[in-house]
């Protein structure tokens, strides 16, 4: 990534609809529902978010979300981003998304999309994937991503994914509670875990969390910043400074929104070239030489 012409890098963004795959209407009704909680309908095909970054001169990072086994609803393919990645390597990098219940079958596709597609990192939504990030069924994937020594971005606090379902289509959101991540972070040291999102109702858990293991990152997605919780900004402007993220959830919140909301949010000027793309670099070792 061509990192030092770029304003920011946005760590946290997602592609919603394949330009390979045929689309899968099952499981619909949460397609609705979510357009209805985040009041947008946005799903931007692979190019056009490209274009989008490009012509903004910000970096990001894609993934999708596999979550067959319990919304049994095709993904889209890791290859169909990671292949854009790599055409794209001055503005993009992919992350894959594998669901925790393939196990071991799950750390063979891991192992191939780092080595053979350049993956960067991993994405986990405990809620719409339906496991708790501290159960052993999820190891054999860590143990890959902890070889790498990659970083993994796990969904954390409420979801709109659901929200106003029947039930709330069936979705638990105590799997996304930030605590749950403590055993990962201690058996999997060579993890660096992002947690996503302000992780309202438990905000505090993954400030606590950050503070106490140094392998624990957090980014701002999900959320414009003029709704962050105090303790958030208060934390992302001291004692967190070098481990909070700048994050969209493009599409459903864009960059422009963000950042706008950003000026306003009470963040320290000293703070804000850390948050919108040098801790980033860091996370990603876009300094490093390449080998």
């Amino acid at each position: 990534m061509d990192y030092q012409n770029l304003v920011a890098i946005d760590t946290h963004t997602h592609l919603e609809v394949s330009c390979r795959n045929p689309f899968d209407s099952y499981g619909e009704e949460y397609d609705r529902a979510a357009d209805k909680y985040f009041r947008s309908s946005r799903r931007p095909t692979m190019d056009e978010t490209i274009a989008y970054y490009r012509e903004k001169k910000i970096g990001f990072v894609n993934f999708t979300v596999d979550a067959e086994t319990q919304m049994g609803r095709r993904r889209i393919p890791n290859e169909e981003i990671a292949e854009a990645a790599l055409k794209n390597s001055d503005i993009m990098i992919a992350f894959g998304s594998i669901d925790p219940h393939k196990g071991k079958m799950g750390a063979r596709e891991a192992r191939k999309l780092v080595e053979e597609y350049d993956v960067r990192g991993f994405k986990f939504h405990p809620t719409v994937q339906g496991f708790e990030p501290q159960d052993h069924m999820a190891w054999p994937i860590y143990e890959v991503i902890n070889e790498y020594k990659l970083p993994a971005v796990f969904h954390s606090g409420h979801s709109g994914i659901g929200s106003g379902m029947r039930c709330g289509g069936g979705l638990r959101l105590q799997n996304s509670n930030p605590m749950l991540l403590e055993d990962v972070a201690i058996a999997f040291p060579d993890i660096q875990i992002i947690i996503a999102h302000p992780s309202w109702p438990w905000q505090d858990e993954a400030i606590s969390l950050a503070m106490h293991k140094p392998n624990i990152w957090i980014d701002l997605s999900g959320w414009s910043p003029k709704y962050f919780p105090p303790q958030l900004v208060q934390y992302a402007n001291t004692l967190l400074r070098d481990r909070i993220l700048f994050g969209s959830d493009y599409p459903l919140i864009t960059p422009d929104r963000w950042l706008k909301d950003f000026e306003e949010a009470g963040f320290k000027p000293e703070v804000k070239s850390g948050i919108l793309k040098d801790n980033a670099v860091r996370l990603l070792g876009l300094d490093q030489p390449v080998t």
